[in-house]
């Protein structure tokens, strides 16, 4: 299997999935760190590629309308079946927002609601963020920081890195599955690969 996503954190996320698969998954080779700009434009390249051997493409929906418009935008060719362009919704931070209860217990948080539909919140970034303010000081100190000039809260130092220890460690994939569509189309779309694939 290859990757191709936005960033560290968007990494942890699909190898945390495949590592909890039945079916054994080699990574090969990852695409990430561009943003989306960068898989946006390569993304036929990848299609064609996915020819060879699977490939997974995780992205952000962030401000386009729906993912099906986002797919067809992006590729405007017929998908290879083992092509796994799939839309976190509206971006990852909900997926991780899915296991709430695990990431209070991460971050040794003080109070934050629950969130039953991660996906309809229109900034799961800074809802995490929020949360992140009331972790423990040296996890805080990491994933965020408030900004002095506007005094909104900002990414910390060491965001995706705090956050790749949660998803490789503590998420619970099922909890926040269970919350997210997006999420479960991913799901859906591995058990498909497996199925043509077979068990390996």
């Amino acid at each position: 299997m290859r990757l191709a996503v936005e960033d560290e954190l968007s990494e942890h996320i699909p190898r945390r999935i495949l590592s909890e698969r039945d079916t054994r998954y080699d990574v090969t080779a990852v695409y990430r760190g561009r943003g989306f700009g960068y898989l946006r434009k390569h993304a036929r390249a990848f299609n064609r590629s996915a020819t060879a051997a699977p490939f997974l493409l995780l992205t952000d929906l962030d401000r386009s309308d729906c993912a099906p418009t986002l797919i067809a935008e992006w590729l405007g060719r017929p998908r290879h079946p083992d092509f796994l362009l799939r839309v976190a919704v509206r971006e990852a931070e909900a997926w991780l927002l899915g296991d709430d209860s695990g990431l209070k217990a991460f971050f040794g948080a003080r109070g934050g609601g629950r969130h039953d539909r991660p996906e309809e919140l229109p900034d799961p970034k800074a809802e995490l963020l929020r949360m992140a303010w009331s972790a423990r000081r040296e996890l805080q100190e990491r994933l965020v920081r408030r900004d002095r000039r506007s005094g909104r809260l900002a990414q910390g130092p060491d965001y995706n890195g705090a956050l790749g220890e949660f998803v490789a460690r503590h998420w619970s994939v099922s909890a926040a599955s269970s919350r997210c569509r997006s999420l479960r189309k991913l799901i859906c779309a591995l058990d498909g690969l497996e199925a043509r694939h077979g068990s390996r």
